[in-house]
């Protein structure tokens, strides 16, 4: 049971939590398992669900280019999902994304039916101008090789689904 659920911007002080959070996901291959240092990097990026003193959810939003980020590290406690907590992560991360003045956001996922849930659609293929997609392959970031459905990420990625909304 959830008494109060609220979600914020991660501080470096909830790393430790959004690491334990995705840990188990990574172990069984739901989700990229990251260094301390990554996390630590990243934590700007991050909101996490909170109940009371406890961090249950985390979630993070990685801008790729002007108009387009990444939902990534979406995690809940397995013992609090079924309850909200994703939904009000995404809907935060979106919020974001909004306000940053992003038109589309991708994600990377099995969850699809959550997904598409929010409006996230399935994609094929890499939808940005040829011009931004050579610039994007300059980044080292995996994420954006898994967007962009690069070889090298693949066995990262096997059965997980590529989807986009489109925030217009």
């Amino acid at each position: 049971m959830i008494s109060e659920l609220r979600v914020r911007p991660a501080t470096p002080a909830d790393v430790h939590a959004i690491h334990d959070l995705v840990e188990p996901y990574a172990t069984e291959r739901i989700l990229l398992a990251k260094e301390w240092v990554g996390y630590y990097e990243a934590v700007q990026e991050f909101v996490v669900a909170v109940d009371g003193d406890d961090v249950i959810g985390c979630g993070a939003l990685h801008v790729m280019w002007s108009d387009l980020a990444e939902i990534r590290t979406l995690a809940v406690d397995p013992s609090r999902r079924r309850h909200g907590v994703g939904h009000a992560l995404l809907r935060t991360l979106l919020d974001r994304a909004r306000a940053f003045g992003l038109r589309r956001v991708f994600c990377l996922t099995f969850e699809v039916d959550f997904f598409a849930s929010h409006g996230f659609e399935v994609i094929a293929g890499t939808p940005v101008a040829p011009d931004v997609y050579a610039e994007l392959l300059r980044s080292h970031d995996d994420g954006v090789a898994e967007f962009l459905d690069l070889a090298r990420v693949k066995p990262n990625t096997l059965g997980n689904t590529r989807m986009l909304l489109d925030l217009g």
